[in-house]
């Protein structure tokens, strides 16, 4: 008897430390991830700082989530003893020691991102401007909330949020484009439709209306187009802008515009891989969120009208 309970206190010794260590908060620390480093080397690093207990289940959990791309080089807020899932989720979700929340929304033109990003402090908009425009990056550049460092290196930010549009749009590019288009084409349809559509319901319309227009060699038309054309979302666009010398300007040249006009998001960049099963070729605002759909352009005249005489009505 008197073994037994030497035996069950130094169990119940062994299992208090053991409980103390494993569950007891680690001390916070600061982890540098470096550029380019693999799954691998990520798990190395953690394991050195004394993060995770195992380098091995670290690169298996990496590997069974598909995750390891999602990991950006910086500095994380991270703490001793913690499990290797909470620390993937950490280094994929972009905590970073003192790290600014910056939301992208969809439909932005890169000019708008670089000065959202230099007013949190994040990077210099004219340098990101730069080099985003060499790189030809608007339509990559993904629209989402990112948590990212102050003062980043403009090219890091580009990397990640290109990452990011990789990382969504590779589902939906490996099923195969629509006939006549590429992932170019696909995104600067995509980028149209983000800037037409105002119900999520109608993107694949609109995007089978142009669509369906690029196929008949027919000119697009498309509003923000010539917008982005101008330099800026004009409203109330004249005759006169509608006439504006442009490659981007599709009322005054044929064919797609030679790159994307903004940074559209899932939803859009989804409606131009699968629009709808539709012949129409002409499409009206109906002045309450909707548009009305024609393939005949006798009918959409019909339809301007009626837009037209229930405006007027409306400001009797």
């Amino acid at each position: 008897m008197k073994r037994f309970k030497q035996i069950a206190v130094s169990l119940a010794v062994l299992v208090a430390l053991l409980s103390i260590y494993l569950f007891w908060p680690g001390q916070p620390l600061k982890v540098t991830i470096p550029e380019g480093a693999g799954a691998g080397q990520v798990a190395s690093v953690l394991k050195r700082d004394g993060v995770i207990f195992s380098a091995t289940w670290f690169k298996a959990l990496v590997k069974l989530t598909g995750t390891g791309k999602k990991i950006m080089p910086g500095e994380y807020s991270m703490r001793e003893r913690m499990s290797a899932e909470e620390a993937l989720w950490r280094l994929t979700h972009s905590v970073y020691v003192s790290s600014i929340r910056v939301v992208i929304p969809e439909g932005w033109r890169m000019e708008q991102i670089a000065e959202r990003l230099e007013a949190n402090g994040v990077t210099p908009a004219a340098k990101f401007l730069e080099l985003a425009r060499a790189q030809k990056m608007e339509g990559y550049l993904f629209p989402s909330t990112y948590n990212l460092k102050k003062n980043t290196p403009p090219q890091e930010v580009i990397n990640l949020l290109k990452l990011e549009f990789e990382r969504q749009t590779a589902p939906l590019f490996s099923k195969g484009f629509p006939d006549k288009l590429d992932e170019r084409k696909a995104l600067i349809i995509a980028s149209i439709v983000e800037r037409e559509a105002v119900d999520d319901s109608e993107r694949p319309l609109i995007a089978a209306v142009y669509i369906n227009r690029y196929r008949l060699g027919m000119a697009l038309e498309a509003d923000p187009t010539v917008q982005y054309a101008l330099g800026y979302w004009k409203k109330g666009l004249t005759l006169k802008d509608l006439k504006y010398k442009s490659p981007y300007n599709t009322y005054a040249v044929g064919g797609l515009p030679p790159g994307p006009i903004c940074n559209p998001g899932y939803s859009s960049i989804a409606a131009a891989m699968a629009p709808a099963n539709l012949d129409a070729l002409y499409f009206v605002a109906d002045r309450k969120g909707k548009h009305i759909f024609n393939a005949n352009f006798k009918e959409h005249l019909k339809a301007k009208k009626r837009v037209e005489q229930a405006a007027k009505a409306e400001q009797q």
